[in-house]
């Protein structure tokens, strides 16, 4: 599989591949490049538009284009009419300029043609705009953000479902779960603790009650598996159902929407190296999952159930409560997956994980558990989840529309699992189940 994600990426990236022109630092790096050593009285001016991007490239074109000697006779952010009233004005001054600096967007303001007949005083300055180079949009820096982002609910949700499956299980309730954490932890704020005005502690204390209380579905799911002998397929599509009618019932068929900014910490900020937060609790989510099931005697447990759960039993292994504990464990992450959801969306609707489940449990299989049990890992999930986003977002950059690109994920599916399948065929010498 992780072959595969390598090949994805390779064919997405040379399906995207165009001339790309930097942006905001780099941008300003591209024209200090071309300016080269300042001359005597060497002057410039940069025009930019007002926004957060183009503020960073002036910022930078002054401060390293002051280091090298250039002078920054004027710096206009704004519309077009602004950077004609500032430029006529430096031409009636008599203001000689070498060179303006651009983005290209305002490169190609008519007010910057024809210079030196429409600003005779200005001299015979040079338009400088960032040279532009060939890179695929696919492995673009804000591209593999987006990726992340989009993900992260799914493979959160995916490392619980990777226990349940494991122990010869399924579960089907936690797209239903997400809604319900989201709208509890939301109602919560918005009902008992200030909407708008609650704070941090509070969003923390409602956003705990959403993640318990989806733990505790779970373990009942568990139970239900343990005590009654129900098959998870129908037991958990049972717990679907009724979580999702809680949701609505709580929410009354109505997003929830009062909620204070700092909400958005999780699901929106960005941190160490630039990492959007909800992308480092992932993977710290994946690093506990993985030493749970590679160092700790649960974790071989859960393997030992799900390989051969009558062995497991009379080697002493408590069959029931490595159940519950996976089941509790899927719902509680499916919970964490309903606020990180919350966080990034601001809001908080009975709508929410809807098909979740299905990506989870297909991000699950592409990455080479067992649906019968006893064999996955978490980092294959992980892996498989990954694979998942690459080949719906290549689809979307080279322009495929969504109902082929379910076709795809089906086939991609359907691939996983029949590979799954000869693979175990072959190492049983052909013999039929």
């Amino acid at each position: 599989m992780t072959a595969v994600l390598v090949l994805l990426c390779l064919f997405f990236s040379l399906a995207t591949l165009h001339d790309q022109t930097p942006t905001g630092v780099a941008a300003a790096g591209s024209v200090i490049a071309q300016l080269g050593p300042a001359p005597k009285d060497g002057t410039v001016v940069v025009i930019t538009r007002d926004t957060d991007e183009d503020h960073a490239f002036a910022t930078v074109v002054a401060e390293r284009g002051t280091a090298v000697g250039w002078k920054i006779a004027a710096s206009v952010a704004g519309e077009p009419r602004d950077a004609r009233v500032r430029l006529q004005a430096l031409s009636d001054a008599g203001q000689s300029v070498q060179a303006l600096l651009t983005v290209p967007e305002t490169a190609n303001w008519p007010v910057l043609e024809g210079l030196k007949g429409r600003y005779p005083g200005l001299g015979e300055p040079r338009l400088i705009v960032p040279k532009s180079s060939r890179w695929p949009v696919f492995l673009t820096r804000q591209n593999l953000l987006n990726v992340a982002n989009q993900i992260v609910v799914v493979a959160i949700l995916s490392a619980g479902l990777t226990f349940v499956i494991l122990t010869g299980g399924i579960d089907l309730s936690v797209g239903s779960l997400v809604a319900l954490a989201a709208v509890v932890a939301t109602r919560l704020v918005r009902d008992q603790f200030g909407g708008v005005a609650a704070s941090t502690p509070s969003l923390m204390l409602a956003a705990g009650a959403g993640i318990l209380l989806c733990a505790l579905i779970g373990a009942g799911s568990g139970w239900l598996r343990v005590a009654f002998r129900l098959p998870p397929f129908i037991s958990t599509l049972a717990v679907m159902q009724v979580a999702s009618g809680l949701a609505f019932l709580l929410a009354r068929g109505q997003s929830i929407y009062e909620l204070p900014d700092p909400v958005t910490w999780l699901g929106r900020g960005t941190g160490w190296l630039g990492l959007p937060h909800a992308v480092v609790l992932t993977g710290l989510i994946y690093v506990a999952a993985h030493i749970l099931l590679t160092r700790t005697v649960l974790g071989r447990q859960i393997y030992a159930v799900g390989g051969n759960e009558t062995a497991a039993r009379l080697s002493g292994v408590s069959v029931g409560r490595v159940h519950i504990f996976a089941y509790t464990a899927s719902a509680a992450l499916a919970g964490v997956g309903g606020i990180v959801l919350t966080s990034q969306l601001k809001s908080g609707s009975p709508t929410y994980g809807t098909s979740y489940e299905l990506y989870a449990i297909a991000a699950v299989v592409v990455g080479g558990a067992r649906l019968t049990g006893g064999e996955g890992t978490v980092c294959g999930t992980l892996i498989g989840a990954w694979i998942i986003a690459v080949i719906n977002n290549g689809m979307n950059l080279v322009g495929v529309e969504s109902y082929t690109q379910k076709v795809v994920l089906g086939l991609v599916i359907l691939g996983a699992v029949l590979i799954d399948r000869l693979k175990h065929r072959g190492g049983s010498g052909g013999v039929r189940d």
